[in-house]
């Protein structure tokens, strides 16, 4: 009897150790993963393309030179008048946004246009007897700018969905002038020599092309259709540089045409890929 009651004794004592044994729980330290945060590779980057309408262009005139048999020898003349007539111009390319308020972008642009204009001269008309008369001509030709440029641009916030922006750009255009034809008619001086105004000849120079720098501003805004879509509504003025416009040929020689200057409104898209 006693053994059996120190035996319940003992384990009475023991009982609160079993229990804060039992109780024992060691915190377990787990290492928490970084936070995994995925690459944005298109991150800033864009697509653009644009078509747009020019409204008004001026060739700067064109200086040529022609041959005197009184002298002899050539000497310098200037068209009467020079019309550059484009219509629609294109381009494309590609860009980044490097702040909310800075960006640029690398561009493909160009446009033909069709070239009039005239000259004239106080020299006798060819094959007429009639001292009285004098010549003029009428020229026609056709030219092509294909221009590489790098522009930069500041957007001035969006309101409501519009960014408005100002930019400018400097590049240069490959310029290509296809012959230039050239009709000769006599003018009456007094007597009715040639009162019927015909052409008395007809003659054509070869165009010729060449690299010219060239630089443009814009102005205009943007509109979000959606996250990375916009529309591009805008203003360019482009100025390229002139240079070397038809060849020596006979009588009428080299000409040169001043600064090939067009005014357009553009209308396009930019793809931003976020």
């Amino acid at each position: 009897m006693k053994m059996s009651l120190r035996i319940l004794l003992s384990l009475a004592a023991l009982s609160p150790l079993a229990a804060n044994a039992a109780d024992y729980d060691p915190p377990i330290f787990v290492e928490e993963a970084p936070e995994f945060v995925p690459v944005e590779v298109g991150n800033g980057w864009y697509l653009r393309g644009d078509v747009g309408y020019i409204f008004s262009s001026n060739v700067g005139g064109v200086d040529y030179s022609i041959y005197d048999p009184a002298v002899p020898s050539y000497s310098a003349a200037s068209f009467s008048s020079s019309e550059l007539d484009p219509d629609f111009s294109w381009g494309g390319g590609f860009g980044y946004r490097f702040t909310d308020f800075l960006r640029a972008d690398a561009t493909v642009e160009g446009y033909r246009a069709g070239f009039s204009g005239s000259t004239t001269s106080d020299e006798t008309c060819p094959g007429l007897a009639d001292d009285d008369t004098t010549c003029r001509s009428s020229n026609s030709s056709e030219v092509s700018a294909i221009g590489v440029m790098a522009n930069g641009y500041v957007d001035l916030g969006t309101y409501v969905g519009f960014t408005p922006y100002v930019g400018a750009g400097i590049g240069y255009s490959l310029v290509r002038w296809q012959n230039l034809d050239d009709t000769t008619y006599c003018v009456d001086g007094g007597a009715d020599t040639c009162a019927s105004l015909l052409p008395v000849g007809s003659t054509s120079h070869s165009g010729e092309d060449g690299w010219h720098l060239t630089y443009a501003l814009m102005a205009g805004f943007a509109y979000d259709i959606n996250k990375n879509l916009k529309l591009d509504v805008g203003y360019k003025y482009r100025s390229i540089d002139g240079g070397d416009m038809f060849g020596w040929d006979g009588d009428f020689g080299s000409g040169v045409n001043g600064n090939l200057d067009t005014h357009e409104v553009k209308l396009g898209l930019r793809y931003e890929l976020w």
